[in-house]
């Protein structure tokens, strides 16, 4: 009996174990049991590592309740917190909108991003600065409306839609129909003219302000503009093949911001509120500014008509025209909130309430080719006149100059213009200095 009892107990214990080979090697694999884990924990990594921006991913996603939103159009700031909370009225997501001067905007989102504590939907200038941060541009090229953006608006990196244009903007010399006839200002010296003779009045003729790209950022765009090739100028500036000193439309340019440091109120000591409220007011006859200023004028009674008339730099009849912002999405946010942040841009450019403040509280002209407004403030048809005659130049300040220049470079190089007695040659022999160091 014990025999037959032992044999027993063997047989088993053989079954056993072919059952236990079995299933170790059961599929033909030369694998370990450690191999088969690594192999799996490696395709779980490699899943998890997928890019978060890819649209079959993010919409099986729930998406998150709150997203924040960051962006650099300090004008529409009210409207924008008031569109938050009908959002969040009609969707239940939250939408907390993140406030900033305007200035230094770049440099606070490029810390916030940097530090893992970026928003869920910013806004950043197509060109040197989206590509600067590519890294965190999430592809919206599945949003509904992406194929209905009007051509060559979207901001397209890599073969992917990352940008959504706010809107078609334009700027250059907003004046007071009641004071200035843009028929007689073509060149520097009827510019200059109208400078002295508004002054004479008692009203400023002109007027800049103390933000950067209300200071030197826009203005200076438009000697760049009117380059046979803007885009090489500016590779050939930065390298120091070219200088502005020895470029007739910068050499003009110089002129003009002399005849205004001459003739004018000091830039700065005013600041938007004031150069627009001067304006709206009548202390002066002209600003140098674009058709997203009309919205300052709304607590105005304005009692005149105004219009945008060019930069006459050479004898320049066209204003700068371009998409000056875009949308994004961080694309380093959790799946949830980039969803999250998609379904917001959706939302805005869709429904009914989002496109009423696009088109009537943000007053944007429309960037969707299906999208109509019957309400265009009259800067903004003025914009819409310039493009539809092709009296149009465009912006190489966004496209081709160094990303931050404005702010670090230029901005103080302007400052100290207007507080010195500097030639004009001067300002531009350091204004291109400026180029090279950015550039570096």
């Amino acid at each position: 009996m014990k025999r037959k009892n032992l044999f027993s107990v063997l047989l088993v214990f053989v079954l056993v174990l072919s059952l236990m080979l079995t299933g170790c090697g059961g599929s033909g694999s030369n694998k370990s049991g450690d191999d088969k884990t690594k192999e799996t924990t490696a395709q779980t990594d490699e899943t998890n590592n997928t890019d978060k921006t890819d649209n079959a991913t993010t919409d099986t996603v729930e998406a998150a309740k709150k997203i924040v939103v960051f962006q650099s159009k300090v004008e529409i700031i009210d409207q924008l917190e008031a569109c938050a909370e009908e959002y969040k009225a009609e969707t239940g997501v939250e939408v907390e909108v993140w406030g900033t001067t305007g200035d230094d905007y770049l440099q606070q989102l490029k810390i916030k991003l940097s530090n893992n504590q970026g928003p869920t939907v910013f806004s950043l200038a197509p060109g040197s600065e989206s590509n600067d941060l590519k890294a965190y541009l999430a592809d919206l090229s599945g949003l509904s409306f992406a194929r209905d953006i009007a051509d060559n608006m979207a901001n397209v990196i890599d073969g992917k839609t990352v940008g959504i244009p706010y809107t078609v903007e334009g700027f250059g010399v907003v004046y007071n129909k009641n004071l200035v006839d843009a028929t007689k200002v073509t060149d520097f010296a009827s510019f200059e003219t109208m400078l002295k003779d508004q002054k004479a009045a008692g009203i400023n003729g002109f007027s800049l302000s103390q933000e950067s790209y209300f200071l030197i950022g826009h203005i200076l765009n438009t000697p760049f503009a009117l380059q046979t090739n803007p885009e090489e100028y500016v590779k050939k500036l930065i390298s120091g093949e070219v200088k502005m000193q020895d470029t007739p439309e910068f050499v003009d340019f110089a002129k003009f911001m002399v005849a205004i440091r001459e003739n004018t109120n000091n830039p700065l000591e005013v600041n938007y509120d004031k150069e627009t409220g001067d304006f709206a007011t009548g202390k002066s006859a002209s600003i140098h500014q674009g058709n997203w200023c009309y919205g300052m004028f709304t607590d105005y009674d304005l009692g005149f008509d105004m219009g945008m008339m060019p930069l006459p730099i050479l004898g320049n009849d066209k204003v700068a025209v371009s998409v000056p912002t875009c949308w994004y999405v961080n694309s380093q946010a959790t799946d949830a909130e980039i969803k999250a942040g998609k379904d917001f841009i959706e939302w805005l450019y869709t429904s009914e309430t989002g496109k009423k403040y696009l088109l009537k509280e943000f007053g944007f002209i429309p960037v969707l080719k299906s999208m109509q407004s019957d309400s265009l403030d009259p800067l903004s048809a003025e914009v819409a006149r310039y493009t539809s005659e092709g009296k149009t130049i465009s912006w190489p300040m966004n496209a081709y100059w160094p990303a931050g220049i404005v702010d670090v470079y230029l901005k103080p190089v302007t400052e100290e213009f207007f507080t010195t007695d500097m030639s004009g040659e001067d300002f531009l022999a350091k204004l291109t200095d400026a180029f090279v160091q950015a550039g570096k």
